[in-house]
């Protein structure tokens, strides 16, 4: 059995090159078979494009975010949601304007396959809107 405990967690900057504002990583595991990694998120801070080879599942533990998949489905999360982005599905993922966000990411079947783009201001605007817009419930 392995336990942690947040203070466990050795927090570090996500790099600027797939991620846009000030972003966390807190490695957990990832025994080349399972990765698992807590990502914190300032407000405003999110993901670039990108898929994972065999999906992702995200458990968001404190704040509010959202999730946009390249179709334009996206979902407003908060505090014990789950989301889970099937095989291949582009999709971008990260804090409202005015929350921070912090998930735990859950993967398996090898690395983020970024899609070299990040998320415009024009297209967090608008799934974000000033911080509480609606956003479609369906698509996740």
């Amino acid at each position: 059995m392995e336990h942690w405990r947040p203070a466990d967690v050795a927090w570090e900057e996500a790099p600027a090159e797939y991620f846009t504002g000030d972003v966390l990583f807190g490695p957990v595991r990832n025994d080349g078979v399972l990765n698992i990694l807590a990502v914190s998120f300032e407000p405003g801070a999110r993901t670039d494009w990108h898929h994972h080879p065999e999906g992702q599942v995200l458990y968001v533990t404190n704040g509010a975010g959202l999730v946009q998949n390249e179709e334009g489905s996206a979902v407003e999360i908060s505090t014990g949601d789950l989301v889970h982005a099937p095989p291949g599905e582009v999709h971008w993922h990260g804090a409202l304007p005015d929350s921070p966000m912090t998930h735990v990411s859950h993967t398996t079947g090898g690395a983020t396959v970024w899609e070299g783009r990040k998320v415009s201001e024009e297209e967090y605007g608008s799934v974000a809107g000033g911080g509480r817009s609606p956003v479609a419930e369906s698509g996740y």
